[in-house]
């Protein structure tokens, strides 16, 4: 029976050390659905499908509408779908009015004086609420008759609103990247704290490489491709250097990145001038800006791609072997036939490039490239792997767990943002959290017993 109990044990151990942080997702999103639940109206495309519908069963046919909306991109998606949806549908389109309240009375006045005042206003809801559409019998008698068509609500959470979603997505998209080999590198028992720099340096290069060399706003899109292909090189270059420290030289990983780390800002800052550079082509945002496999960002399909080769490499192959056997024993891998310093080279140099392939990425959202991009992300970066379970000990870590602790820490950003949390409370929040992360992983080391086995 205690053998029973014990082997139910150790395996809800294992069951919680491998899917613990899914759950932990899970909950997240749970609570700040719950929390962030609201009200909700249709907006732009949506919301003119729906009064166009609840129009065409109300309105006697010959009858016609006018369509209202205040300024906006919603406003201007609202009034073309509305317009399309009456047409389709036989119903005369009286006229199409966006602006404000004035800019309505002066059409409704206009329609009046020439016998084709509508029966029916299609308002959005911030139209809806103009004092002139809720009194309109009372401000214009003559059009007493009028209905008013606008959104219904609904309640559902902000955060799980599609575009919120996607912001979360994209925000952690980055992180993310540049995650996958700083989780190679601290399965190796290593750090690398320049990730952050690199990315700015990357940005940087890739940009005035584009204005000088490829012809600025000119630049052709193979130009703008080899000179971000240049930039995540010269990362990886850097990557390489800092394994060299760490091999052949033995320079503790934090004092060399942390060397590299410098370098690499003020690299960034030297060639940029200390200031942006804006002078790229507007097509270079199709990477962080563009969609592609139904409707999904092209920075979440590139991340996916990424993680599923770095799975793939990590979990079924020698090479991945070879990475969790020098981080759990080097001197016994190096006895085994594992060529350690090759490998702690590559994860350093993977580590680098796919930092320049974050500044790439970063360059392409923002459309142009500054030495300040980066700050901090050596630390989100970190944080992510921690918290999705790799060791900071070395030899344990999933590819698949460092995604789940990116997108914790996007979530638990992102909710309490919503939530209107305090920013230098959302900073005591992270920090405990990735504290909580660091002392599970002690615990699972020490067999979840809070004191080690040492004596005294």
């Amino acid at each position: 029976m205690a053998g029973n109990r014990g082997r139910m044990g150790a395996a809800g151990r294992r069951f919680i050390a491998d899917y613990g942080m899914i759950f932990v997702l899970l909950l997240l999103c749970v609570y700040y659905s719950v929390a962030t639940l609201n009200v909700q109206y249709p907006t732009g495309s949506e919301a003119a499908r729906q009064v166009v519908a609840e129009c065409r069963e109300r309105l006697p046919s010959g009858d016609a509408a006018l369509i209202v909306a205040h300024h906006g991109q919603d406003a201007s998606d609202f009034a073309r779908e509305a317009e399309a949806g009456l047409k389709a549908a036989g119903v005369e389109v009286a006229g199409v009015v966006l602006g404000d309240p004035s800019a309505l009375r002066l059409e409704l006045e206009r329609l009046g004086a020439a016998g084709r005042a509508p029966k029916a206003i299609l308002a959005t809801r911030e139209a809806a609420e103009w004092r002139l559409i809720r009194n309109i019998g009372e401000i214009l008698p003559a059009s007493s008759g009028v209905s008013v068509f606008c959104p219904e609500s609904h309640r559902w959470p902000d955060f799980l609103k599609r575009n919120n979603l996607l912001a979360v997505a994209d925000r952690i998209v980055v992180i993310a990247i540049v995650a996958i080999g700083m989780t190679m590198v601290i399965i190796t028992a290593g750090i690398d704290l320049s990730v952050g720099s690199l990315i700015a340096f990357s940005a940087v290069m890739a940009t005035r490489l584009i204005r000088d060399a490829a012809g600025a706003a000119n630049a052709s899109a193979a130009g703008m491709v080899l000179c971000c292909l240049a930039a995540i090189v010269a990362c990886g270059i850097v990557g390489v250097f800092s394994g060299l420290m760490v091999t052949l030289f033995s320079v503790p990983p934090f004092i060399a990145t942390l060397a590299m780390m410098l370098v690499a800002s003020g690299t960034a800052y030297t060639l940029a001038a200390g200031q942006s550079i804006y002078e790229v082509p507007a097509s270079i945002d199709r990477l962080g800006r563009g969609t592609s496999l139904f409707g999904l960002p092209n920075t979440l399909i590139l991340m996916a791609v990424l993680y599923v080769v770095a799975h793939v490499m990590m979990s079924r192959t020698a090479l991945g072997r070879y990475v969790y056997a020098t981080g759990g024993n080097r001197e016994a891998a190096r006895l085994s036939g594992v060529p350690v310093r090759r490998v702690i080279l590559f994860v350093y140099a993977v580590c680098g490039a796919l930092a320049g392939l974050g500044g790439v990425v970063q360059t392409s959202q923002l459309q142009s490239g500054a030495p300040t991009y980066g700050l901090m992300y050596e630390l989100y970066v970190i944080a992510a792997v921690v918290v999705g379970g790799t060791s900071l000990s070395g030899g344990q870590g999933k590819i698949l767990g460092t995604l789940i602790g990116a997108f914790i820490i996007a979530v638990i950003q992102n909710g309490m943002n919503l939530t209107g949390v305090e920013s230098y409370t959302q900073n005591i929040i992270l920090g405990l959290v990735i504290l909580a992360a660091v002392l599970l992983d002690k615990l699972k080391q020490r067999g979840w017993r809070l004191r080690g086995g040492e004596s005294g």
